[in-house]
């Protein structure tokens, strides 16, 4: 069986420096906010060009603290809209509303699956103050078009690039990321962090990720506890040196679905640069997901579904069920995820190649 993902095989490679940076986490005897969570704040905001990287716990906090963030400096206030894409993770709409703000969704681009930036301007209000970009399925969105919009009307720009660590593209304000152990760059359980360059935002996302408070037992400011673990950053330190080659294998096995997978059935993505992308998961379309995924699994590959439904049709969200958002439905409803991993060997992608042109 081809897994979808091999966790076990990823991190293997690295279980002596684990163990390492283990052994030395307990010899120092200082689990929270020590130097392991310093030098990766410092490694990593480095490594994507910005001042500033806060860790936090996972990366849904670290996109409610963006937007508390501002709220908390006066450039957000509760109620402000913020345009969002309909196709994405429920999490990218669940910090919107966590923060008391109010997602406004728009629809994707049926070729890149993210959002669609002609569409973005019918969507803006006098209440539109921000946008949260998705780099979905780490697939860099059209920034070019997004920042001019953003800054035409006066617009913060957020990213959520938890599928996206490694792209390089620059001009928003502020960067939410995911170390969720599946993802490019994963830890060994929840961790994320956030990327800025505005420096009182950072000042407040310190303080505000550790309960409000720049000096213990001083709280200054109403916060959350939402820090980055201590042995969570020790394996991410091990990890992000690696991560420009890991992105490269997936870049390669990407080029390679792209150009040799030939089936009529099947949909690629359309990509004018593949070189900008990271390739976090690599989505098909097809008609009769069901039965592809059935005949994959015959032929022992195993693919996911990223997502099965769709934001505004979660139980979660009843008010928005008879919304219709037709290019999101249809993604969700055809798209299927094809094994893509750093430790995929080139026989594997050889054998998914062949089987889906069989198809």
């Amino acid at each position: 069986m081809i897994k979808f993902l091999d966790l076990q095989k990823i991190n293997q490679q690295y279980q002596t420096e684990f163990q390492q940076k283990m052994d030395s986490v307990l010899d120092k005897g200082w689990f929270i906010l020590g130097d392991e969570v310093k030098t990766f704040e410092k490694n990593f905001s480095q490594y994507s060009g910005a001042k500033h990287c806060i860790g936090v716990g996972n990366g849904l906090d670290a996109m409610i603290l963006i937007f508390r963030g501002y709220i908390q400096l006066g450039i957000l206030q509760k109620g402000d809209e913020i345009i969002v894409p309909a196709n994405t993770y429920i999490a990218t709409i669940l910090a919107i509303l966590h923060a008391d703000l109010i997602p406004v969704l728009v629809e994707p681009d049926l070729k890149t699956y993210n959002i669609n930036p002609g569409l973005i301007e019918a969507k803006i209000s006098p209440k539109t103050k921000g946008m949260l970009v998705v780099h979905l399925y780490g697939q860099l969105a059209d920034m070019v078009k997004i920042i001019d919009i953003g800054y035409k009307h006066n617009l913060l720009i957020i990213e959520d690039a938890a599928q996206a660590h490694g792209l390089k593209f620059k001009g928003s304000h502020a960067r939410a990321f995911s170390f969720y152990p599946g993802k490019n760059l994963g830890a060994l359980g929840d961790a994320g962090a956030i990327t800025t360059n505005d420096d009182h935002l950072a000042r407040i996302l310190y303080a505000m990720r550790n309960y409000g408070s720049e000096q213990k037992y001083h709280n200054d400011i109403p916060g959350m506890n939402s820090r980055l673990d201590e042995i969570q950053a020790a394996f991410l330190n091990v990890k992000l040196p690696h991560l420009d080659k890991e992105n490269e294998v997936r870049r390669a096995i990407a080029k390679r679905y792209l150009t040799e997978i030939k089936n009529e059935k099947i949909h690629l993505p359309a990509f004018d640069l593949p070189d900008d992308h990271v390739f976090h998961i690599f989505i098909i379309r097809t008609l009769k997901r069901n039965e592809l995924q059935d005949y994959l699994k015959n032929n022992g590959i195993e693919t996911l579904i990223h997502y099965p439904i769709p934001p505004h049709k979660q139980r979660a969200f009843e008010e928005w069920n008879n919304l219709s958002f037709p290019i999101t439905e249809k993604i969700h409803q055809e798209v299927l995820s094809l094994p893509i991993s750093p430790v995929m060997t080139m026989d594997e992608v050889d054998y998914v190649i062949w089987i889906l042109n069989k198809y």
